[in-house]
């Protein structure tokens, strides 16, 4: 008799509901900007600022990632308005992100999916209140 090990992480919900995509999206949002500890430190990266140390290429493909977090928001539903922020969060983030490997300085303080999470979230608190969680961490 074997046992099948279990996953690291659940795997991540491919429906259209609103839950499961504030699943995908938080967990994007934690691939992209806090996903890798920093030696020695408590301040985390994700790929977006990891992706900034590869020239032109790097930047492009974070922003790329970006982008699905816009799409999945107008799949939403959120207005224009909201949708135009969050490009231009990602074209901020890209742009700094085109500087060679300073770039990745400002862009570790300027977390462009962060807040691009934060506009979906309250959209989804206000138009889909049972997909609310809390924000805590827990005590130790």
């Amino acid at each position: 008799m074997s046992v099948r090990p279990q996953p690291l992480r659940p795997e991540l919900p491919l429906g259209r509901d609103p839950q499961q995509v504030r699943q995908r999206m938080e967990a994007l949002e934690h691939l992209l900007e806090r996903a890798f500890p920093i030696p020695g430190t408590s301040k985390r990266v994700g790929l977006d600022v990891l992706l900034d140390f590869v020239p032109g290429v790097g930047p492009t493909v974070a922003a790329g990632l970006g982008a699905y977090l816009a799409w999945e928001a107008r799949n939403l539903g959120l207005s224009k308005w909201q949708v135009s922020r969050m490009g231009a969060n990602i074209g901020v983030d890209w742009l700094l992100g085109l500087i060679p490997f300073v770039g990745a300085i400002p862009d570790y303080f300027f977390r462009a999916n962060t807040r691009n999470l934060r506009i979906i979230k309250r959209h989804l608190d206000k138009h889909h209140p049972a997909t609310r969680t809390i924000d805590a961490e827990p005590l130790r």
